[in-house]
Formats: structure tokens, sequence, C-alpha cells
């Protein structure tokens, strides 16, 4: 497990212009247990890796469908350590691939960023995605992580200046998180004009896998992603698949929107 672990894994290999999927699951939605079949159930689907969302009060980056799974878990009692402890029971449950909690720095800085590194590391945790870090503020969080093995993924979009991608991508682990649009997350009809574009900007500061995500909600969208980038996150329109599943049914929902997204040719087993 670690930052190579993560890198490994979103690089392939895998057929050309195929993107590896990262779907993401909040902890607590709709209840811890589930959360954790769900996280299973998508790495049967193929998963490259799995974006564990911590849930918090004031998700700026997000959209509608990302902050009522937040408040959801948030009314349950769900913390960040809990969520350390959802990726350590994951790992004990037989989780494979990677593990990167998405979560807002103050209950980082809060908990302790040694405290949360070293939790994180022992848990099985490949690496973080912190929304609200901004570069020039990452350093501390950044070093602590990289002792214990464990990326600090950056976000940047299209709205990045030359010398911020540069200085994100000098500290980046992992994969670099390309945001498809400027604005929040959510499902659309199409995947942002201007995802190739920072793809591309953003290709010439790094060797690490790229992703793309804000917006991926359909199988032509992760082909699109596949002709330019390395990855595809998924959030919002799994997240909206969830929420109208029948109780119960969460886990085997996930699964089968997941496959749904892979080429037929691409998915365990053979055709979807």
């Amino acid at each position: 497990m670690g930052a190579q672990h993560l890198e490994q894994s979103l690089r392939g290999p895998r057929p050309r212009g195929h993107a590896a999927l990262v779907p993401f699951v909040t902890v607590g939605y709709p209840s811890v247990e589930t959360s954790l079949e769900m996280a299973l159930a998508l790495q049967d689907a193929g998963a490259g890796a799995i974006e564990l969302g911590v849930p918090f009060s004031d998700p700026l980056a997000d959209g509608t469908t990302v902050q009522r799974a937040s408040f959801h878990a948030l009314a349950q009692g769900v913390t960040l350590l809990q969520c350390l402890e959802a990726a350590a029971e994951l790992r004990r449950r037989g989780l494979r691939i990677p593990i990167v909690p998405m979560g807002y720095y103050n209950p980082l800085l809060a908990a302790g960023l040694d405290r949360v590194a070293d939790t994180a590391a022992a848990a099985g945790v490949d690496g973080f995605i912190v929304p609200d870090l901004p570069t020039e503020e990452a350093g501390p969080f950044q070093e602590a992580l990289a002792r214990r093995d464990v990326a600090l993924v950056p976000l940047l979009a299209p709205t990045s200046t030359e010398e911020r991608v540069r200085q994100a991508c000098a500290m980046a682990g992992g994969f670099v998180y390309c945001v498809s649009l400027t604005g929040v997350t959510g499902a659309r009809a199409a995947v942002g004009e201007e995802a190739s574009g920072v793809v591309e900007r953003v290709r010439r500061w790094t060797s690490l896998p790229l992703a793309v995500g804000f917006g991926i909600s359909r199988r032509e969208h992760v082909a699109a992603v596949g002709r330019y980038a390395d990855a595809a996150i998924v959030a919002s329109a799994l997240l909206d698949a969830v929420a109208a599943a029948p109780p119960g049914r969460e886990p085997e929902t996930a699964r089968q929107f997941l496959l749904g997204l892979q080429p037929s040719d691409d998915a365990p087993g053979g055709q979807s």
C-alpha cells in the first residue's frame, strides 16, 4: 500500500483509450456498514481505486448530491477518525485496490496532521485529496504524509495558473486530479470541454497518472476521458443511483452502475 500502489493502479495496464474508474463512496451513506459493502462491490466491478468521502459540514467543492450524502453521514455522527477506521476495516475484509480519502482541511488540522498521517498509514490508506488545501499551504500535511509513504493528491482546474500547476505537480503523489470545469461536483450531460486542456497542461509538469473528475456520469464520458487521461472519477451520478436503490440493494446497485460505465469488452468476466 502507499503512494506507489496508487500510482501503479491508475496507470494500468489496460487497453489503450480505457480509463481506470475511481468511484466515490461517502462513509456513512446510507450507513457505515452499507458504505463498506459498496466499496467492496465496486472493487468487484473493476474499480481502480476508491475515493472515500469524509463527511464535512461545509463541502465547498461539492454539489447537491455529495452535500446531501455528507450531511446524512454527519447526522449519524460519522467523524474523520471513523472514516480512517472504515479504511482499516475494508483492508481486513479484503479490499486490495487503493483507498484515497477525500476530506476538507479543518478536521485534519483539528485532529493533528501527524496523528492523521499515522492513523491513515496504519489503516492502509494510499493517498488523500483535500479540496480546500491550496498548494502554498500544503507543505506540512504533504510532508507528514510523505514520511509514511502516503500521497497528497492535488486538484487542478481550468483556472489554475501555470505556476500553480508547476508547484502542485512538484509535490503531488499517486496521481493528479484534473477538474473538468469551473464549478462544483455533479452529474452533467457532457464532460467539461476544458478537461482535455487541463490534462494537456498538467502533462507538461508530471509523469504521474492524471484523473478527470466533476460531471462524469455516463459510459461515453468515461470513453472520452480515456482518450487523453488515465482515470475517470465518478461521484454524484453513482450516489444518485444509490439513493434511488431499494433498501438493502445499494451495494449491488453501485456494482451494476460501475459495470455500466465500462466498455463491454473491459468489464470483469467479459461482456457486461
